[in-house]
C-alpha cells in the first residue's frame, strides 16, 4: 500500500522526527520512518527503490546536524523521481535548533520549493506539514480559553502568547498553574490533563499510576479498576497514542508503551497478540524488568531515567506479575495483546 509520506532524515535528529510522525499517525497519514518500515534482513537501498515510486510525499528534514550522508542519498533519489513524476510532493522541514547557514547546504532545486519552518510559531508548523504532504489545508481547531485570565484574539495571537510545543500541546504557565487546551485527543472524552502535567514535572512514578487509571477509563468493560487482556485489543487507538506520546515526548523517548514495542520486536518478539516466553525473557532482561533471569515485582520498578530505556510505564509488568494473573486473563499474556494493539494502532 503507498505510503502518504516518506521521513527523510539525519539519524542524529531521530528524536524529533519520531515526535512529528506521531502527531502525523494521529492525523491518519501514514509516515514511512526508516526505523519502523526498512524490513529486516534485506538492504536498504534494494528497498528504498521499491519504495520511491509508492510513496505520495517526501519530507526532508534538517536539523543543527545537516542533512546527513545517507538522507542525502535519499533525497537526491527522490529529486530524479520528481523530475519523472511531478505529482510527487516534496518539501523541506527545518527542525528547532537548525542555523540558517545550513539550510544553503541543500541542493539549489529543493530550496526552490515554500518550506515547512518548526523554528517559528506562525504559521503552526504542523499545520504547515499536514497541508504540505496531503495538499488540503487543515481546519483551524477552535481553542477553548475559559480557563484562562486573559482571551487574546484569534487562534495565532494566542498560540504566539503561549508557545508551541512539538506535540502540540500548548500550554502557559499562569500564577504556578499549568493551564492546557483542548488537544489531548481521546475517543471516550478522558481528560488527560493530569498526566500530562505529572509527566511535565518528571513525576515518573505518579504519572504510572495516572496512566493505569485513565486506561481503566478507557475500556467501558472495565469493572472495579480491572480490565482482561482481550479488552486491550480493544483500547481506542486515539487515546493509545495521547498516552505514549505524552510518555515519549515528556522522557526524551527513553520511556513509552511505542518504544517498549520497538525493544520487544527487536528481541524477536512477534506483535500478534501470542505470548513468547523467550522473547519476553530477552525484552525483560533489555528493559531491566528482569534481574539475574528472575522477574522484579512492580513495587521494585525505578521510576528513573538512569534506568533502561523502556523501564516504564510499568503498566504491563503490573499486568504481568503472577499476583494479578486471575484478573488479567493469563499474566503476561496482557502484555502481548497490549503490544499487538499498539501494533494495530500504528504506533
Amino acid at each position: 500500500m503507498p505510503k502518504d509520506v516518506f521521513l527523510c532524515h539525519n539519524s542524529k535528529e531521530k528524536a524529533e522526527v519520531e515526535k512529528i510522525r506521531a502527531l502525523l499517525l494521529q492525523e491518519g497519514i501514514d509516515a514511512w520512518l526508516d526505523k519502523y518500515d526498512f524490513e529486516p534482513f534485506r538492504h536498504w537501498q534494494d528497498q528504498l527503490e521499491e519504495i520511491i515510486p509508492q510513496v505520495k510525499a517526501v519530507a526532508v528534514f534538517i536539523g543543527s546536524s545537516g542533512v546527513g550522508p545517507w538522507a542525502d542519498i535519499e533525497m537526491k533519489e527522490f529529486l530524479v523521481e520528481f523530475a519523472k513524476n511531478h505529482k510527487l510532493r516534496i518539501g523541506l522541514v527545518i527542525l528547532p535548533g537548525c542555523p540558517d547557514k545550513l539550510i544553503n547546504t541543500v541542493p539549489r532545486f529543493l530550496k526552490g520549493f515554500h518550506w515547512v519552518d518548526f523554528r517559528l510559531q506562525n504559521p503552526d508548523p504542523m499545520e504547515q506539514l499536514i497541508w504540505g504532504i496531503t495538499g488540503q489545508k487543515p481546519k483551524t481547531q477552535p481553542i477553548n480559553l475559559s480557563q484562562l485570565p486573559q482571551k487574546p484574539s484569534g487562534r495565532r495571537q494566542f498560540l504566539k502568547w503561549v508557545g508551541w510545543g512539538i506535540l502540540g500541546l500548548v500550554t502557559s504557565v499562569v500564577g504556578g498553574g499549568i493551564w492546557s487546551l483542548n488537544v489531548l485527543k481521546s475517543e471516550k472524552g478522558i481528560d488527560y490533563t493530569k498526566l500530562r502535567d505529572l509527566l511535565v514535572a518528571k513525576n515518573w512514578k505518579e504519572a504510572d499510576k495516572e496512566t493505569y487509571r485513565v486506561m481503566i477509563q478507557a475500556i467501558p468493560k472495565s469493572k472495579e479498576g480491572l480490565f482482561t487482556s482481550d479488552e486491550l485489543l480493544e483500547f481506542p487507538c486515539t487515546d493509545l497514542r495521547t498516552i505514549d506520546g505524552l510518555w515519549v515526548k515528556y522522557s526524551n523517548g527513553h520511556f513509552g508503551f511505542s518504544v517498549q514495542k520497538e525493544i520487544y520486536l527487536s528481541v524477536g518478539g512477534k506483535a500478534d497478540g501470542n505470548y513468547h516466553e523467550a522473547a519476553w525473557e530477552r525484552f525483560g532482561d533489555r528493559v531491566g524488568w528482569r534481574v539475574k533471569s528472575n522477574w522484579i515485582k512492580y513495587e521494585d520498578v525505578n521510576f528513573d531515567t538512569a534506568f533502561p530505556k523502556a523501564h516504564l510505564p510499568g503498566l504491563i509488568l503490573d499486568l504481568g506479575f503472577d499476583a494479578f494473573s486471575n484478573f488479567f486473563g493469563g499474566g503476561w499474556e496482557a502484555g502481548a495483546r497490549l503490544f499487538s494493539r499498539i501494533d494495530t494502532c500504528k504506533l
